[in-house]
């Protein structure tokens, strides 16, 4: 038996189902190296040929030898998928061709250098996406990674190196790596491979030894891939203490607070809350802080950014959180001391110390602060940004000519009116009134023309007001200062103004977006169909975005069931009736952004031919289906993509609810069917095994000593078998009767029947069941005929007396009533046995359920179980009650129709 503390390591539900559909997956085995030359590909390929050794069936799907002689070697002896041809800017490039490894499907391929970015062109960009495509197809996968290349230590890596490297990898492609078998070989090994030329020719190693092969730079990367092995080995630990419930000194978790923000350093910092996280076996919480007032507006590029960061941070295993307030360190210390934060991670500042005087230091002021939580400043470096994966059309405005054009006629106006009016007008006004084209260009255009505006009034001022007029001499000193004041007051309020106008711009935009996002989660709060969220999604984007807009919703195979489309020209001539044929080639990019669940289509890099930009709609391991949205015109902007991100978010969020609700329906209902097969083998097992009994005892009697009985006796035992049959010949039938009711089978044979009749075939049909029984009749005269099945009616008698004749003692009186009552005809079966206790009255007509007695009363539980049904089919009702002078009555009562 598993202890309290077992119980508490026990793996989670999640854990658990991801450890199943893993099992389906291709193992992933990395060959990690500090380096190149330490020998990654070589002892991959040694690898192979020893498992080719085994019966293996291995093929290379790409392997760089770099000229290597001991490489090339080992290359001979394992079979090889050719090269995929690629034509790039007028070269022929070759690329591995991940279709030709499908189709093949080995059951290992060797994949070198999993950080390579393909060629533009390839179905993906980076080759570890080509590795988990294959990966998902079941094929087993052996690849080779320097520790360089892996995304939370790119950072350090370039500190170390000086050298900032491209190419990386996200760390849940190696997390998630089944095997990493490290490649280790001594610094002074690996330099003298280098002086002989085995790793790289003699030209290139004279230049690598003076820049990256360094002896300090290999030691230093040797070291961290030494870590983060024993990282990987600690965590795998962990794992298979907690899968086999190995008790052990589980170490309590703190929980370390990055700060994320649209800064080029802030996935840096991010990186390395990762690591402190990882090392310190806590948790990892990435917090967006925005300044209600802000000195200066965030723009697209920012705020890109802060996206991304916190993608990466969610990429990296982190909770992430935004909030809007007053004060960064105050929201900080807040958020810190409400959700537990033992440690925090900040940026070392990049200005001077001069800057803090007027601004503070964010950095001191959070470490005076801190209290009890550790403050770890981290110095970050300039890093050039990767390109995003879906590209966007720059949503900064651009001056025109004729913007400049109006401000310049503007200050023309002002100068005639001025002209006209110098006599009644002091210079001092002249000169406000030229502060106006300066404002109205800020509002209308923006600052250039706004500044063009107060350089052309003050050259105009100047020329056409002062003395000596006509010239641009300046007669009194004094007016050069008040030159400079007005350039100053015109720069100061054409730049306030427009970034009024820009903040007043972003705030609408984000009004607009937050509204969208919120309308798209109340409209889906409560919505228990994937269509219905479908068509919400497609109405709310199209809407919003004023574009196509496809969703389709895939089934596990990835063939589109559902196809929602909106197309806002449609919708505002009110035509509702949407088709979107898709072509051989889009339906091939939306069956790929299913499978590999990331953007394709326009405006990325894989697939770009088609008209759509498709994004997944997936939660976890789940893919619920595909959202497109049109852009053969224009691209999305920004704040259409993030947009898209939230709406497609909620999506999946809403689907996954809907379909863990179906798994949950499902589940009860499986375990419903068990427990009413469970009671169904219990209740014919014992009610089949008696009669039975009685038949095969009878039976025998009757065949090994038939000399030994009298007429009498063997007629008893004949009837004996009578009765039995007859018992078991209402059991299979009330069976049957409860099979045809739950699948909908049951026909209502409808037909004028007289209840007089009904009762009277009853009696005839239950013969000697009723002979120690006290029956009384009371039917009302001249009761009217009814529209009915007449035999179903009658086993709903024959059902209801056999029950009430089991609950009353021997010779009990039972009383059977029939009368009009409105327009319905109600009769009642009442007995004298010991009642219904109240809380059963309405349980007595489920399936199975009998009322506990203190004698033993045989039967299924299905009777009154099939008398609901019959008489709810047509149209009338029954229930039960008890009587005041003892026992119980079940009225039930049935419509009377019109003769037709």
């Amino acid at each position: 038996m598993l202890t309290e503390k077992q119980m508490t390591n026990r793996p989670s539900p999640e854990a658990l189902l991801k450890k199943i559909q893993k099992e389906n997956r291709g193992k992933l085995t990395v060959f990690l190296g500090a380096i190149a030359g330490v020998g990654k590909t070589f002892t991959m390929l040694k690898t192979a040929h020893e498992q080719i050794s085994e019966g293996k069936n291995i093929v290379i799907g790409w392997v760089e030898t770099h000229g290597r002689v001991e490489t090339e070697k080992m290359v001979e002896g394992l079979p090889r998928v050719a090269p995929a041809i690629l034509h790039y800017r007028d070269k022929e490039l070759a690329e591995m061709d991940i279709d030709a490894i499908l189709k093949l499907k080995p059951e290992i391929v060797l994949v070198d250098e999993l950080a390579h970015t393909n060629v533009s062109g390839s179905r993906h960009v980076r080759r570890y996406q080509d590795v988990e495509e294959l990966l998902e197809a079941g094929i087993h996968v052996y690849t080779t990674l320097n520790v360089q290349h892996i995304e939370s230590l790119n950072d350090i890596v370039a500190q170390i190196t000086g050298v900032i490297v491209r190419e990386t990898v996200p760390d849940y492609v190696i997390e998630e790596a089944d095997t990493v078998q490290l490649i280790d070989i001594a610094p002074e090994n690996l330099m003298q491979r280098l002086r002989d030329g085995k790793i790289y020719i003699p030209a290139q190693a004279e230049r690598a030894a003076k820049k990256f092969f360094r002896q300090g730079n290999i030691s230093a990367l040797r070291e961290l891939s030494l870590r983060f092995t024993a990282q990987r080995v600690d965590k795998d630990l962990e794992e298979y203490m907690r899968e086999h419930y190995i008790e052990g000194p589980w170490p309590a978790s703190g929980r370390v607070m990055v700060c994320v923000s649209g800064s080029p350093f802030s996935a840096q910092l991010i990186r390395a809350a990762s690591r402190l996280a990882t090392g310190l076996r806590s948790e990892l919480l990435a917090v967006h802080i925005e300044a209600e007032k802000m000195h200066f507006p965030i723009g697209e590029k920012e705020r890109d950014r802060i996206a991304k960061n916190l993608r990466l941070a969610e990429e990296l295993g982190a909770k992430t959180l935004t909030i809007v307030g007053q004060n960064l360190v105050d929201e900080m210390i807040d958020i810190a001391s409400k959700q537990n934060i033992t440690a925090i991670v900040v940026g070392k500042p990049n200005h001077s110390k001069f800057s803090d005087f007027f601004r503070g230091s964010v950095v001191d002021n959070v470490i005076r602060r801190s209290g009890n939580i550790n403050v770890y400043v981290i110095r970050g470096t300039k890093e050039k940004e990767s390109e995003p994966i879906v590209k966007t059309k720059s949503s900064q405005s651009t001056d025109s000519p004729s913007d400049f054009g109006l401000s310049l006629l503007m200050v023309a106006t002002i100068t005639i009116v001025g002209w006209l009016f110098k006599t009644q007008l002091e210079v001092i006004n002249i000169a406000f009134l030229y502060i106006l084209p300066v404002l109205l260009s800020a509002i209308w255009w923006g600052k250039w023309p706004s500044y063009l505006s107060a350089i052309t009034g003050i050259l105009a001022l100047d020329f056409y007001f002062i003395e000596p007029i006509m010239t641009f001499s300046i007669g009194d000193i004094r007016y050069a200062w008040s030159f400079v004041i007005f350039l100053l007051l015109s720069a100061l309020i054409g730049g306030r103004t427009n970034d009024l106008k820009k903040e007043t711009k972003q705030a609408r935009q984000q009004e607009k977006s937050t509204r969208a996002v919120y309308e798209f989660s109340r409209d889906i709060a409560a919505v228990v169909d994937t269509e219905a969220i479908a068509r919400s999604l497609a109405r709310q984007a199209g809407e919003t975005i004023e574009r196509k807009i496809i969703v389709l919703l895939t089934n596990e195979e990835g063939k589109i069931e559902n196809e929602t489309n909106f197309d806002p020209e449609l919708n505002k001539s009110n035509d509702k009736t949407v088709v979107t044929t898709l072509s051989d080639a889009e339906a091939a990019v939306v069956a790929w952004v299913y499978k590999n669940k990331q953007p394709a289509g326009r405006s990325t890099d894989t697939l770009p031919g088609g008209n759509y930009l498709y994004v997944p709609i997936y939660s976890q391991d789940q893919v619920f289906g595909v959202f497109g949205v049109y852009l053969a015109q224009q691209k999305l902007t920004p704040s259409e993509r993030r947009l898209i991100d939230a709406w497609v978010r909620l999506a999946a969020v809403a689907m996954e609810r809907v379909s863990l609700a179906e798994q949950a329906r499902h589940n009860d209902m499986l375990i419903e069917a068990d427990k009413l097969r469970t009671a169904l083998f219990n209740s014919i097992s014992h009610e089949l095994k008696t009669p039975l009994s009685a038949i095969m005892g009878s039976v025998s009697t009757l065949l090994e000593a038939e000399h030994l009985y009298n007429k009498q006796d063997r007629t008893e035992l004949l009837n004996n078998i009578k009765d039995s049959s007859l018992r078991m010949e209402r059991l299979i039938g009330n069976l049957l009767d409860t099979a045809r009711l739950e699948s909908g089978m049951m026909e209502i044979k409808s037909d004028w029947c007289d209840i007089e009749d009904i009762i009277g075939a009853t009696l005839r049909r239950m013969g000697d069941l009723i002979k120690n029984s006290q029956l009384k009749i009371h039917i009302e005269e001249d009761l009217p005929l009814i529209k009915a099945d007449c035999v179903l009616i009658e086993q709903v008698f024959v059902n209801l007396i056999d029950n009430a004749i089991k609950y009353s003692d021997h010779q009990a009186e039972i009383t059977i009533r029939a009368k009009k009552l409105n327009d319905e005809i109600e009769i009642s079966i009442m007995d004298h046995g010991s009642g219904i206790p109240t809380e059963d009255l309405e349980k007595i007509f489920n399936k199975f359920y009998r009322v506990e007695q203190p004698q033993k009363v045989t039967g299924t539980g299905l009777g009154l179980s099939i008398c609901r049904g019959i008489i709810e089919a047509h149209k009338g009702k029954i229930y039960a009650m008890n009587r005041s002078a003892g026992g119980a009555v079940i009225c039930f009562t049935l419509p009377i129709k019109r003769y037709e």
